[in-house]
């Protein structure tokens, strides 16, 4: 403005300045001769009125062509000041995506317990904080020009993630593993009646990529680790927890249809009870409730019915597990699945319907799996299952998984029992039959604020007793003769931040050997984690 000012000062003087000098110029010219010549004194002559009018008509010209000038000075301000606006409006509205991005969960790879509790249960107070955060990140990105993502060797972005879990642990009893047990197991002779200890090697790392569109679908990878691959045989070795390779996919997204391939938990079970203090194993397993991590391709398929309603359709291939321990801690050798020369196949069915902001679900699915045990014994394996979660309005919600099935060790059904037989299994003369087996697990969940949640699960796993007697005398390929395990577990978990986790947990473990007495035992965890 100071300079449309300036220039309309400057534009009047000069305006007033040309018309003295046409003044002068034009009195000099009317000026008669010298009045020496004439003999005449000098006499003033009169401005010709013509002249005066022209000047004024000038005058007036160059004024109006200055008020132009000043409206079209004003109409670019306004322009300029629109545009400026706008450009804000764009970048508040490019932080706002940015902190959205920076925000979201999600994703995509295979959901855990911690995924679910840091996007499920986040508090409206921790979202404003996040975005916060990233707000203050994306301010730093624009002004800096520089990613703060993790630096990867190609070009496409790396986020990593995890959590830090430190677990204290203390029981009455004897269990088959002192920090994430899953079963009672009868005292040895130099075993007192209980124990303490602490560990961190439930911790997780996590590193998820996400990379270019292929055929139209969005591409990303997901590989999971954490540090239960057993101890270092070293003094204190029980703290120097070996990282394990826990999942590790590929992932092609359409907008109805996926592919993924890579080592994945089971997709025709899907579902685990909350626990943060059994993040090593799923909660409940061998008691009822299928888990693995195993190689496989799977096709995901969704119909939409109507705007709240979708049905799933999945099927796939699976390496053909049968949970038989490796012989040798180096060389690979097959299984007695993978002796059949064909891998396990499986499907599931599912149904979701979004009622009142929650997702209603009902799913069944199928396994099948071909054994070769040697000699030409061949045993069949399968397992039908069937999965719910009901929300029970905004603070309940109900869910459980069962399954029945037959030789279904490798998936963690029948207390890890696949097959039973009457003598060596090096004598061809040996029967081996698939043990028959079934269980399952219900949770009831309470969220009694978006910070705090209370969990009670119930579960258990049951390897048909006829099966086992009629083979009493031989052995199972676990050795032990185990005829039903349950467990019970109650906890609470404390969300304060959406990085930060504490949680208590109760669990009594029984566990039955054949035609023996049950033992039990009483775990009480207590678990921090901070979730990156």
């Amino acid at each position: 403005m100071r300079a449309i000012s300036k220039g309309r000062h400057t534009l009047v003087v000069g305006v007033l300045a040309g018309l003295l000098l046409t003044q002068s110029h034009g009195t000099f010219a009317q000026s008669p001769p010298d009045a020496g010549t004439t003999g005449q004194p000098d006499s003033p002559q009169g401005t010709d009125p013509a002249t005066i009018g022209r000047l004024l008509q000038e005058l007036q010209s160059e004024l109006h062509d200055l008020k132009g000038q000043l409206r079209d000075l004003k109409m670019q301000q306004l322009s300029a000041q629109a545009e400026s606006a706008e450009l804000r409006k764009e970048l508040e509205e490019n932080k706002a995506q940015l902190a959205a991005l920076a925000n979201s969960s999600t994703s995509a790879a295979p959901e855990h317990p911690v995924s679910t509790l840091a996007t499920q249960q986040a508090p409206s107070a921790d979202r404003l904080t996040k975005l916060e955060e990233a707000q203050q990140m994306a301010d730093a990105k624009i002004a800096e020009q520089s990613q703060t993502k993790v630096e990867s060797a190609s070009k496409y972005r790396v986020r990593l993630s995890g959590i830090m879990l430190f677990n204290t642990f203390g029981e009455r009893g004897h269990v088959d593993n002192s920090d994430f047990p899953q079963m009672a197991v009868p005292a040895d002779a130099l075993s007192s009646g209980g124990s303490f200890g602490a560990s961190a090697r439930q911790s997780q790392i996590g590193l998820q990529a996400f990379g270019p569109a292929i055929a139209g679908a969005h591409t990303s990878a997901d590989i999971q680790f954490d540090f239960a691959g057993g101890f270092s045989q070293t003094e204190n070795g029980a703290s120097f927890g070996i990282m394990r390779l826990r999942t590790a996919t590929v992932r092609f997204d359409w907008t109805d249809t996926s592919v993924i391939g890579g080592q994945d938990s089971l997709f025709f079970a899907p579902l685990s009870p909350t626990s943060i203090s059994t993040l090593a194993i799923p909660a409940l397993s061998y008691s009822g409730n299928l888990w693995s991590w195993t190689p496989q391709i799977r096709v995901e398929h969704r119909f939409t019915l109507s705007g709240n309603s979708v049905v799933s359709l999945q099927g796939g291939i699976l390496d053909n597990f049968t949970g038989d321990v490796p012989p040798s801690s180096y060389n690979r050798y097959p299984s007695w699945g993978e002796y059949s020369g064909q891998p396990g196949y499986a499907t599931r069915l599912a149904w979701t319907k979004r009622v009142e902001g929650e997702d209603l679900t009902i799913g069944a699915g199928g396994y099948y799996s071909r054994q070769l045990w040697g000699f030409g014994r061949s045993v069949d394996g399968w397992a039908g299952t069937f999965d719910l979660k009901l929300p029970l309005g905004k603070m309940f919600e109900f869910t459980s998984q069962f399954y029945r099935g037959r030789a279904v060790g490798g998936i963690g059904g029948g207390l890890g029992q696949s097959a039973v037989w009457d003598g060596p299994l090096s004598d061809p003369a040996t029967e081996v039959y698939g043990l028959n087996s079934m269980g399952g697990w219900a949770q009831l969940k309470y969220r009694a604020t978006p910070k705090l949640q209370f969990n009670a699960a119930v579960g258990q796993d049951n390897p048909f007793a006829s099966d086992l007697r009629n083979f009493e005398g031989g052995e199972t390929n676990y050795g032990e003769i185990f005829s039903k395990n349950q467990s019970v577990l109650t906890n609470f978990i404390f969300q304060p931040r959406s990085d930060f986790v504490f949680s208590l947990e109760y669990r009594r473990l029984k566990t039955t050997i054949l035609d023996n007495n049950s033992n039990s035992a009483n775990v009480v965890n207590l678990s921090v984690g901070y979730i990156f």
